[in-house]
Order: C-alpha cells, then sequence, then structure tokens
C-alpha cells in the first residue's frame, strides 16, 4: 500500500518517541500489563491519540477504578471515540454490577447507543420508573433479546424482570429458546427458558441433547412446558434430518396435543431446513403449517422455495405474511413485484401496475435487486451523474475534523483496528444520524486521497440520495488488474467487482481463517495455482504482495469459470465457498440467475454472489461508459450439460 498522504496533518506534537511509547502501549494493553500502561501514559500527552493511550490505560483497570477515576478519563478523552468506547464498556460492567445509579447518570452521555445489552438494561430501567409504558418496554426488549446471538447479561436480565412483572409473555422466552436451538445454540436456549425456572434449564438440555431419545420417551403433551420442549425437540431434529422431523410432525399424538402456532413453527422449522437443503418437498412441508404463525426467517425460505419451483402464489403469500420491516426490504420488494408479473391474475392490469410501482420504488443503480429492478423497467444500468464538485471549505472541513484525522494517523501508525473504529464512530456515529451528505463525501474523498479505499467506499456508501461511483467503485492498481486480466481473458469489471468484495483493495487484508491479499487467497488454494501456472518459486509470504496476488487469484478464478462454463455466478460461489458446493446446488430446475443465486443455501455465499455481480455491472459501466445488463451476467443455471465427467476435480 502507498504512503498515506494525511493533507494539514502535523505530527511535529507527537514525534517518533511518542508515537514508539503509544505503539509500546498497544503492546501492554494485549498483555494486561496495567503498570506498564501507567508508566507509558505520561510519555504521549499531547499526542493526537492520546485518548487512544487513555482508553487503553483506563480499561485495564476498569473494574477495579472508582468512579471518580473512570470519569476523569472520559473527560481527557471529551469528545473522541475512545470516551464513548470507554463509557460503553463502563455501562456494561454497570449493569452486570446492577449499580442502577452510576448507570442511569452515565447513560444520558452515551452518544453511540448501538449496544443491545445497553439499550435492554435502559428498557428495563424505564420501564420501572414510568418513563416509558411498561408494555412498549417489554415489546423493545423482546425485539433486542431475540436478536442477540449469544446469552449476554443486558438483554437477559432486562427479559427476566419483565416476565416477572408479567409484562414480558413466557411465549418471549420460549421463541427465543426456538431461535437459539434453530441456529444450534443450546446455551442461550438453555438461558431463556431458565429464566422461567431455574429447573427447566436442565431439561432444555436434555431435550436437545438427545431429542429422538425425548420423543420416544414421551406420550402426552398435555402441559404448556411440555409442549414447548417437544416444539424444541421437533426443531431440534429437523435442524439435520427434516424428513425424520416430519414424519414425527406426523405423529397423531402431536398433531392432537401441540397448538396450531407450535405446529406452524415447527413446519417452518422443518421447511426452511429442506429449502437449504433444495429439497423439492419443502413447499409441502411448509403448506402443513400456517404463515401467520412462521417466523420471518420460514417465511423468506418459503418464499426461496417458490421461486426454485416457479409457485408464485407460494412466493406473493410468503412475502405478505412477512413483518412490515422485512417487506420494506429491496429484495423482498423486488420478488413481490415479480410474484405479481408472473401470476395470472383476473385484473392483470392492476396487478401489473402494482409490480410497476414496486419496481419504481427501488429501481436504481444501489444494488442488485436496484439494478435488477431497473432492467425489469426497461433501462439500463448506467453510471449515474457524478454529484457537485465539493468545495474548498468542504474539502478543508474534512482535513481538519479531528475525529478523520485522529483514525488516519492511528492507520499511518499501523493501528488499523484503531482507525477504522475511530472513523466509523465519527462518520456514523458521533452525531445523531450521522455525519450529513455532503460531509461524508468529502470524508470519502479524504479516504480516497489517502489510498484508504475501504473507508473511501464505506462511508460514500452511506450517502443517502447522490451516488459518487468514482468513490463507491475506485479502480485502483488499474494497469495490473486490466493488463492481467484481459491476458488471460477475463473481464477486468469482474475482477475489480470480486476484489471489491473481498478486501475493498487492502492489500494486506487477511480473514478470520487465513485468506491474504486482495483477491484473499487461502494458502492452500495459492500453492495449488503457483503449482498450476508454473509459478515455481512461489513463496506463501508473498500472497499479500499485490502483482502476485493479482496473478494467482485471477488464475484461480479464470480456472473456476472455465470449469463452470462461463457462469459468473457460481464461479463466484465457487471463489467463496469452494467449487464442490455450487456443483450441487446447480442440480435440478433450469433457473434464472437470480432465483439460483437467491437460493443459494448459505448466508454469506447468497450475499456475496449478488455483491460480486452488482459491482461487476457497475464496474463494467464505468470502464467502458456504455450501459450495462446484470440480467445478462446472471444468465441460466441448470445441471452440467456434460455431465459429471467435464467436472475439473483438481480445482481446491
Amino acid at each position: 500500500m502507498a504512503v498515506l498522504v494525511l493533507p494539514g496533518l502535523a505530527h511535529a506534537q507527537s514525534g517518533a518517541g511518542a508515537d514508539a511509547s503509544l505503539l509500546e502501549m498497544r503492546e501492554a494493553f494485549r498483555r494486561n500489563n496495567t503498570t506498564q500502561l501507567a508508566n507509558l501514559l505520561p510519555a504521549v500527552r499531547g499526542h493526537a491519540l492520546e485518548p487512544l493511550a487513555v482508553y487503553w490505560s483506563m480499561k485495564a483497570r476498569l473494574e477495579s477504578a472508582s468512579p471518580v477515576e473512570i470519569r476523569a478519563a472520559l473527560d481527557r478523552m471529551a469528545g473522541t471515540y475512545w470516551e464513548d468506547r470507554l463509557r460503553n464498556d463502563w455501562l456494561l460492567l454497570l449493569g452486570r454490577a446492577r449499580d442502577w445509579t452510576n448507570f442511569s447518570a452515565e447513560l444520558p452521555r452515551f452518544r453511540m447507543n448501538d449496544d443491545r445489552q445497553v439499550s435492554c438494561y435502559a428498557l428495563m430501567l424505564d420501564a420501572a420508573s414510568g418513563r416509558m409504558p411498561a408494555e412498549l418496554a417489554a415489546e423493545r426488549v423482546r425485539a433486542l433479546w431475540h436478536a442477540q446471538r449469544e446469552a449476554d447479561d443486558g438483554c437477559a436480565t432486562a427479559a427476566q424482570s419483565l416476565l416477572a412483572s408479567g409484562h414480558l409473555k413466557p411465549e418471549a422466552a420460549w421463541q427465543r429458546a426456538r431461535l437459539a436451538v434453530d441456529a444450534n445454540r443450546p446455551r442461550v436456549a438453555s438461558q431463556a427458558v431458565g429464566l422461567l425456572d431455574p429447573d427447566w434449564a436442565g431439561m432444555v438440555d436434555t431435550v436437545t441433547g438427545d431429542p429422538v431419545k425425548y420423543l420416544d420417551e414421551k406420550i402426552t403433551a398435555i402441559r404448556p412446558r411440555t409442549k414447548e420442549l417437544v416444539t424444541l425437540a421437533i426443531i431440534k431434529l429437523a435442524f439435520n434430518d427434516p424428513p425424520a422431523a416430519a414424519l414425527e410432525m406426523d405423529r397423531t399424538r402431536w398433531k392432537a396435543q401441540l397448538t396450531k402456532e407450535e405446529r406452524s413453527w415447527v413446519w417452518g422449522v422443518i421447511g426452511k431446513r429442506s429449502a437449504q437443503k433444495l429439497e423439492s418437498q419443502a413447499l409441502t412441508y411448509f403448506a402443513n403449517g400456517e404463515d401467520r404463525f412462521m417466523h420471518d426467517d420460514h417465511l423468506a425460505w418459503k418464499a426461496r422455495a417458490g421461486m426454485r419451483a416457479g409457485a408464485w402464489g407460494q412466493v406473493r403469500d410468503a412475502v405478505a405474511a412477512m413483518s412490515e420491516s422485512q417487506q420494506g426490504q429491496p429484495d423482498w420488494i423486488y420478488w413481490k413485484a415479480r410474484a405479481l408479473q408472473a401470476l395470472k391474475l383476473p385484473d392483470a392490469t392492476t396487478a401489473s401496475a402494482q409490480a410497476r410501482t414496486l419496481l419504481e420504488s427501488i429501481a436504481s443503480e444501489r444494488g442488485f435487486y436496484e439494478q435488477l429492478a431497473l432492467e425489469d423497467l426497461g433501462r439500463p444500468i448506467n453510471t449515474p451523474p457524478a454529484p457537485a464538485p465539493l468545495s474548498a471549505e468542504e474539502t478543508s472541513a474534512a482535513q481538519r475534523h479531528p475525529g478523520l484525522r485522529r483514525a488516519l494517523i492511528a492507520i499511518r501508525l499501523g493501528l488499523r483496528n484503531e482507525g477504522i473504529r475511530e472513523w466509523n464512530y465519527t462518520t456514523n456515529l458521533h452525531d445523531a444520524g450521522g455525519m450529513g451528505e455532503r460531509e461524508l463525501l468529502a470524508a470519502a474523498a479524504l479516504a480516497c486521497d489517502a489510498e484508504l479505499w475501504d473507508r473511501c467506499i464505506n462511508t460514500s456508501l452511506r450517502t443517502p440520495t447522490t451516488q459518487d461511483h468514482a468513490q463507491r467503485f475506485p479502480t485502483p492498481h488499474r494497469a495490473a488488474v486490466v493488463s492481467r486480466s484481459k491476458e488471460i481473458g477475463l473481464d477486468p469489471a469482474y475482477v475489480y467487482g470480486l476484489i471489491r468484495q473481498e478486501s475493498r483493495f487492502v492489500t494486506d487484508a487477511r480473514s478470520g481463517v487465513g485468506a491474504s491479499g486482495l483477491m484473499q487467497v487461502m494458502p492452500a488454494t495459492a500453492r495449488w495455482t503457483a503449482r498450476k501456472i508454473g509459478l515455481t518459486s512461489f513463496q506463501p509470504t508473498q500472497i499479500t504482495e499485490r502483482d502476485t496476488n493479482i496473478l494467482i487469484g485471477t488464475a484461480y478464478l479464470k480456472l473456476a469459470l472455465d470449469d463452470f462454463e462461463g457462469s459468473l455466478p457460481m464461479a463466484a460461489a465457487a471463489y467463496n465457498a469452494g467449487p464442490g458446493r455450487p456443483r450441487s446446488w446447480r442440480n435440478g430446475p433450469v433457473l434464472p440467475g437470480d432465483i439460483w443465486a437467491e437460493n443459494i443455501p448459505f448466508e454469506e455465499t447468497r450475499d456475496y454472489v449478488k455483491r460480486v455481480l452488482a459491482n461487476t455491472t457497475s464496474y463494467a459501466a464505468l470502464l467502458t461508459g456504455q450501459p450495462q445488463s446484470l440480467r445478462a451476467r446472471l444468465g441460466t443455471i441448470g445441471p452440467r450439460v456434460g455431465g459429471d465427467a467435464t467436472i475439473n476435480r483438481d480445482l481446491p
């Protein structure tokens, strides 16, 4: 990566010595060495990143520090991300300690206000004090609690309080448990049910540990608790074996003893799991339940199964039963319109007008479904007009902004994670609603000038009305990417679209599973590809070198594209999830590429494929200056024409 150019940043006040002390403090913080942190702190006084140093020093001893000391540290970091980060940490600690006096005093100063646990604690206190109707607080806690992935204290504590007062109904705890079992998080399920009765947590462990044994031994389910435990057992069974769960649900005793809501929820889980396996019987499973009792996730998979089967009435009905918030997402607006277009309704004119209104509401160049909506309205995909140029005052304000300056200095010093957190806080959270549109464009331009392409892209993506595609779709390393792509027969726009999604052009990016560089190549894949293309001198340490990464990444992408007969969606899926999975996902009916992509079982890969293809279309419009088609790039996808004998089994 090029050396950062930071316009207007003066470093004289810090100096190499202060920089070195700051980096020493980072290592001391990682080791939780409170003595060294305290000894080094005076050496960074006056440094632009002094607030970060103060945060490290106080965070390391937060549990033992007095409120007076903590507030003094907060005052020393006033107005920075690190002030609010420490406040967030302290609020969580105060909540766990049930110190509601200090919690209530500090909460109004919490600017980020984006922590679910803190929000749950606050809602509980609002209900207890009468500042908010308890019924409203209970509903908000329920939504936050159900969205939590782990068995955290904040929302569980609020839920327990509101369950005890009767404002949160027991059904909320059981639904939390159902969602947890469906996500294979048994500890979360046990915690939720344990709030109703501590002795019941062990029953949940028994049920999830061996659902078949529990169901075989259970003859009656008369009490509500037993009905719910049976429901959890069948949900757990459906996790790996939907047909076995369906057989269990066909037992007379469960048909008679479980409520309509419980049966519908379970059939929703069975249908979802079957749909994720791309099984033809998924819609049959869904038909055994009622949409109104199913979760949004079940309904999404019912809609996907309907698309795959060409059952557009099922798609329409599933979308109609979704929550208002989910129905308002661009993907479900789009699929509702497609269903209306596909159904032969008596009043075709009205249905066509409704579909057009839905498409018009999302049509733009912004994303996958927005681009498809444009094309369905008969409009090509172009690069939108650039916004008005930034004024000198707007540019200067971004350069002088203390939060952006601190972020850039942190990244220059190698404190990339810390710098990104300060940058995101500054642009998104410091002020309610985040920066205004012109401020975001100026901040994005500052990041672009510093070649911080990830901050450039992500900041520009936040502008609500204008779209600066020069910022959103930058083309760094253009000569290297274009020449290499053309050399091996790849569309440069496709390569750019993939790199943008993989790394946001961070050359030394490394994922949690070990993928590295611009094109996020796994070590084993890099070695295999290097041998395949005759790169005999390749060493693993070279994978973050720009040209080597592009050389190996594009070679693998071309091999995947050739193996998938030129299908851009399947090659992108193979790049993300390995080639074996899209080989199985293509079996079944021949589908339009958008329906195939929407039915990818893995959420990460499904999102990845859609983003890469939308990126590719936008890059093609930028690079060529010509109108583009996303739908043409999606094509149709079905079983391999030449049979399995033509598969490149060597492709990792």
